[in-house]
This record gives C-alpha cells, sequence and structure tokens, in this order.
C-alpha cells in the first residue's frame, strides 16, 4: 500500500535543498524550506512554496536542531521530511522523531542508521558477515595509552577515523609514531566538533589506494539492487573534489562483486531507501569495505547521467511505500559523467575558506556544456558558517575524454565571480595527465599539495587579465585623457594581492598600450555588454566575462583563470603582511588558543586554531618573539581579519 506525499519539508539547505524542493514543486507536492538567520534570503527560501525561520545561523541551533525542524514539520503539515545530506541526514534520533509525530522520513530505518553510523559497530557486524575489512582496530578503550599501543601494533602509516564520523571530518593521516599524538588529539577535536562524540577508530592506510562506493537502493517490498559504482579518489585532506562514474579502474567483472557486496551491506542492516557503500579499491583490484552512508551523496549527480534516473524521484517512490522503479537486469550504464565540486576557496593558500557576495554566476550560459546544482545566484552572500560547496558542475558525454572536455568548457562558461573559488584549479586538475590517464589516487592531491606541483603550483597572473583592467581603467573614452593632457603614465594595480606598476600608453578612444615589464599588449575594447566584454588584444579578438565589486575590485574571468585586479588605496593598511599582528584569516570558530601573555613563541609554533566551512586552519607564528597580549578566548567566534594575538617581535624596540 502506498501513502501519497503532498507536502515535503526539506531540512537542508544550499544546491541539495533547491535540487530537492524544484522536484516536488514539478510534481504539485508543496515544498517547505526551512532557514537560519544567516539564509533568510537564500535561493532554496526563494525556491519554495513555504518557508519557517528555524534559528540562528550556527547550524547547532537551527538545522541541527531536531525539535526546531519537527515544529516546522507540524506547523506546515508536512507529510514527509526530506533531510538531504549532512545535518540531520544521518541521525537515527531524528528518523525515530519523525516517525513519533507520523511524519514520513525519506530515508532509511533508524535502525539502519544506527548500525552504520557508529563505524566500530559496523565493522564488528559486517565482519562476522564476511564482508573484507582494512585492518585496524576498534574497540571502548579510547585511553591515549592504548590507542597509541595500539597504533604501534597495526603500524604507520595509518588513519585515525572518528566513530560517527563521515566526509572527511575527525579524520587524520598519520605516518610515524612521533606524528600519532597531536594527530589524535586534532581528530579528537574535530570529531566532537562536528558529531558530538570524539570517539576514533584505526585503519592501516592502504597505499597507494582508490575510493570507490557503490549506489544502492531498497525498497520496504525487500528489493535492493546496486546502481554502479562511482570513483571519488581526487579527494583533498579527505574530503571529495571530483567524481565520475564509472570508475576508470574498474571492469565488467569488478563492478558486478564489488555491487554484489554493497547489497549485501545494505541487506545485513535491512536497509531502505538510498545509500552508498563505500571501498578502498588497491592496486591488485581487492577491495575493502570502508563505510556506508545512509543517505543520498553529494555526488549522486553522475550516476543519474549515466543510467539515465533521477535518483530523488525513486525516494519519493520508495518513501511512499512504492516499489523500486527498475530491476537489477535493468541498470545498464551507457557514457562517462563527471561532477567537480565548486568550492569557496583558495587551494593554493592551504584551501583557505573564502566568503563574500556573488557579483556574478550565471548557470544557464554553461547550460549546453553541463549541469549545474547549486543554491547561490548572482547577489547572493556566501557564508563562512556552512559547507564551502558552493556548486556542483556535472558533464556527460558518450566517453571519458569527452565529459573532461564538455566539463572545462562549462566550467570556462559559467564563472562564479566575486567570491574566489577553486574553478582555476578544477580546470588544471582535470586537464592534467595525471586525471586524463584516470591514474589519480587519494594521496596524489595532498602530495602534490605539500611539494607545490601539479595543479598546485603556482602561476604568474597572465598579462592579459593586467591588459583589459588596465584598458577599463585608463582607457580614454571618447578622445579623452587620464589626468587632463597626460597620455603615457604607470598606473600601479593590484592583481590577485600581488603590486604590479603597468606602463600605459592611450592610442585612442577605448585603445590602450600596455607595458609589464619586458612584455608589451594592444588592446582596444570592442564591446562591453556587462559582465561580456569584447576586445582585441595584439590583433586577436577575445572575450573576456568582467563584473566590478562595491570595492571597485574588477573580477575577471578569462577562459582558465580568474584574476582580481584593483587600483590599490595609498591608505589601507594590511595586517596579514604584520608578523606582530596575528588576524583572523577567515570569519570561523576559534577551537584552540596555545599561548598567553609572556609566553616566547618561535617561527612555525602554532598559535591558535581556527574551524571555518568544515576547514581547520593553523595560525602559526611568522618570526620569534614574545605575546604582548591575547584578545579572544577559545570556543568564540571571530570575524575574518579581527586581530587575536600580538607579538612583540625579537629584535624589535619595547
Amino acid at each position: 500500500m502506498t501513502t501519497p506525499i503532498k507536502s515535503v519539508l526539506v531540512a537542508n539547505r544550499g544546491e541539495i535543498a533547491v535540487r530537492v524542493l524544484r522536484y516536488a514543486k514539478s510534481r504539485n507536492i508543496r515544498a517547505i524550506a526551512v532557514y537560519s538567520d544567516a539564509d533568510a534570503d537564500a535561493l532554496h527560501v526563494r525556491e519554495a512554496d513555504v518557508a519557517v525561520h528555524i534559528g540562528p545561523a550556527a547550524a547547532s541551533e537551527s538545522y541541527l536542531k531536531i525539535e526546531a525542524i519537527i515544529a516546522a514539520a507540524k506547523e506546515t503539515g508536512a507529510d514527509a521530511i526530506h533531510p538531504g545530506y549532512g545535518f540531520l541526514s544521518e541521525n537515527a534520533a531524528f528518523a525515530r522523531a519523525c516517525a513519533a509525530e507520523g511524519i514520513i522520513f525519506m530515508g532509511p530505518p533508524a535502525d539502519a542508521i544506527e548500525a552504520m553510523g557508529d563505524k566500530a559497530r559496523a565493522k564488528a557486524l559486517l565482519a562476522a558477515s564476511g564482508i573484507s575489512m582494512v585492518p585496524g582496530w576498534q574497540g571502548e578503550d579510547q585511553s591515549d595509552a592504548n590507542l597509541a599501543s595500539q597504533a604501534d601494533a597495526i603500524g604507520f602509516p595509518l588513519l585515525i577515523k572518528a566513530v560517527a564520523g563521515g566526509g572527511g571530518r575527525g579524520m587524520r593521516a598519520v605516518n610515524s609514531s612521533a606524528e600519532f599524538a597531536d594527530a589524535l588529539v586534532s581528530a579528537r577535536r574535530e570529531a566532537k566538533s562536528a558529531f558530538g562524540d570524539d570517539a576514533v577508530l584505526l585503519e592501516k592506510l592502504i597505499h597507494p589506494a582508490r575510493h570507490v562506493e557503490v549506489q544502492v537502493f531498497a525498497d520496504s517490498h525487500g528489493n535492493t539492487i546496486h546502481i554502479g559504482e562511482r570513483d571519488c579518489s581526487a579527494q583533498r585532506r579527505r574530503q571529495k573534489v571530483i567524481e565520475e562514474a564509472p570508475s576508470p579502474a574498474v571492469n565488467e567483472t569488478l563492478r558486478a562483486a564489488m555491487g554484489a557486496e554493497a547489497v549485501r551491506v545494505a541487506q545485513a542492516v535491512g536497509y531502505v531507501g538510498a545509500g552508498t557503500v563505500e571501498f578502498l579499491l588497491d592496486a591488485d583490484g581487492k577491495f575493502y569495505f570502508l563505510e556506508m552512508n545512509t543517505r543520498l551523496q553529494v555526488e549522486h549527480p553522475v550516476t543519474e547521467e549515466v543510467y539515465g534516473m533521477d535518483l530523488v524521484e525513486w525516494q519519493f517512490v520508495v518513501a511512499s511505500g512504492g516499489m523500486l522503479p527498475a530491476t537489477q537486469e535493468q541498470i545498464v550504464p551507457e557514457g562517462h559523467s563527471i561532477e567537480v565540486r565548486l568550492y569557496a576557496e583558495d587551494p593554493l593558500d592551504g584551501f583557505k575558506p573564502q566568503s563574500g557576495d556573488i557579483i556574478h554566476f550565471e548557470p544557464e550560459d554553461a547550460a549546453r556544456e553541463v549541469r549545474i546544482d547549486t543554491g547561490f545566484e548572482t547577489g547572493d552572500v556566501v557564508s563562512t558558517a556552512y559547507d564551502a560547496m558552493v556548486a556542483k558542475v556535472i558533464a556527460f558525454a558518450l566517453n571519458r575524454d569527452e565529459a573532461i572536455d564538455r566539463l572545462i568548457a562549462g566550467l570556462s562558461k559559467a564563472p562564479m565571480l566575486g567570491v574566489k573559488t577553486n574553478r582555476d584549479f578544477l580546470i588544471r586538475l582535470l586537464d592534467s595527465e595525471a586525471f586524463r590517464t584516470g591514474a589519480v589516487t587519494i594521496s596524489d592531491l595532498d602530495e602534490w599539495a605539500a611539494s607545490a606541483n601539479g595543479p598546485f603550483a603556482p602561476e604568474r597572473v597572465p598579462g592579459e587579465g593586467i591588459a583589459v583592467a588596465a584598458a577599463l581603467l585608463a582607457s580614454p573614452a571618447e578622445g579623452a585623457v587620464r589626468g587632463g593632457s597626460v597620455k603615457r603614465f604607470t598606473l600601479p594595480l593590484e592583481a590577485d594581492g600581488e603590486a604590479v606598476d603597468v606602463f600605459v600608453e592611450q592610442d585612442g578612444p577605448h585603445a590602450v598600450t600596455v607595458s609589464l615589464g619586458e612584455a608589451r599588449h594592444t588592446i582596444t575594447l570592442l564591446d562591453e555588454d556587462a559582465p561580456h566584454l569584447r576586445y582585441r588584444l595584439d590583433g586577436v579578438d577575445r572575450q573576456a566575462c568582467v563584473a566590478e565589486g562595491e570595492d571597485g575590485t574588477l573580477h575577471i574571468a578569462l577562459e582558465r583563470r580568474i584574476v582580481a585586479v584593483r587600483e590599490p588605496s595609498a591608505f589601507s593598511g594590511n595586517d596579514a603582511s604584520d608578523p606582530s599582528r596575528i588576524t583572523a584569516p577567515v570569519s570561523g570558530a576559534l577551537v584552540a588558543l596555545n599561548v598567553k601573555p609572556g609566553d616566547t613563541v618561535k617561527a612555525g609554533d602554532v598559535l591558535a586554531l581556527m574551524e571555518a566551512m568544515k576547514m581547520e586552519m593553523r595560525l602559526t607564528a611568522a618570526a620569534n618573539g614574545v605575546v604582548k597580549a591575547v584578545h579572544a578566548a577559545a570556543g568564540q567566534q571571530a570575524a575574518g581579519g579581527t586581530l587575536l594575538i600580538e607579538l612583540e617581535l625579537e629584535g624589535s624596540n619595547p
């Protein structure tokens, strides 16, 4: 017997909330959103038929507050709650609270969530069923001494993983016993913050290895199937960056074996709904169970593209009591799909989270090349209160090389301007030999980042970007000249934070010659239909997307590089360049403060730890000195740029 869903509340935000709300509206299902103070004007709120405010910006007081979500559902008469991913999506208490109120929880049974949510318990349960496991340890004795002893017995390298964890949170790779104690403290702290539980387990680190996961789906009539695999090996700090289906390392025989094992895992816990079984795949083709995510994954669109289905639609069918829309025999892959996660972060600065106003973002500009799932539009604000992902960009083609090319084209055609993102990094990674040949493994990105190689290699600001900025700032409109009669002058600019002196010669209306060191470019502006700009650079007609921020910064999107250029103010100061002043690099929580006034510090010492957008950042001393003053306390929130610690530098005059 089926129970029609006439109204659904989405207990989430961002792109997944937008995705589910839009599906509901397309089926004449009343679409209900919830929002925090930070999301009052967010896209998912604008998309909903009804929206309910549930609390402050802090997730613990809004999106993680079960009572507030249930109250909103009752107030609006919601038949069902879709949890999305993250937040309460894998919370058994939330699933039970829905059931207690007669509300359909669009996820698996609470017992299945509970069984798989505790990683140690899940491993014990599945090991007894003959599922292949990574060698390691899990147990009740969580003392430092026991964990250190168990780590030595397993051998290094190994992973410390949060028992209640997922998404790379509370996970640390440890290469030697000397690193273990600090890594344990860090993993526990992050696990406690993210999941409210600082218990950990230990696993042998298999290297090299790939992360390959299998999509499973089950209904309440006893049917369980797998829908192929996704390769998520391109990761930074154990968090996924690129996902694709099918995996370039999996053949039909291995796909069938991994799929059958994934189905066994789901059946072992009486699973119903969408879930993902994650495996490690070693160089010899042997696979090991990692964990099961009891929800729809961020990367589910690549499965949809390759298998021609809508997994959100399947969730509605199964949640209403229906049978799976397809049998295992009907699940046949066609083509190749790749997804990248567009993050508001700076990959070349330790993936530092970014925030601010989006002054231009038009996904429709790339509609012919890619699918873009996002929770943001032009004019929206990216906050550090939540995850750094601002969009997913998905390409599909008949083969992998074509999918890569379409994805690069889509990223180029629909830039997000105003907030720094990892777009340029993604383009370099996608076009790298390692990715093109399907050779990327789990550890590669972190190794390249540590050595500043591959897509992490620093690149000079392109002369084309500086020339475009100079033409926009200094070319005469109708024969007029800058500064009265001066036609040749030096134009000081700041390009991506780098000071640049550009020599400009005005050649006529909308035309200049720009000299930058030994390089010399002539540029004429041909047509400006904001934000689209056509220009002739050194005799060749080109295009760029340009948007100006409120502070006058020009955000210029070239084909493979976004450049931020401005004329610096003579009166601006910069605490970030002053080693005596330690400031918050972004808005976030100060999770640890390691010094007090009077302490002696050396260059490289970690003075404090901040957390923002699921990233932990170390604030280190750039020079030797003594702590002069501390202006913050552990546990408090700090806005970006806030002065936290002052140092009396060694050799300075008091």
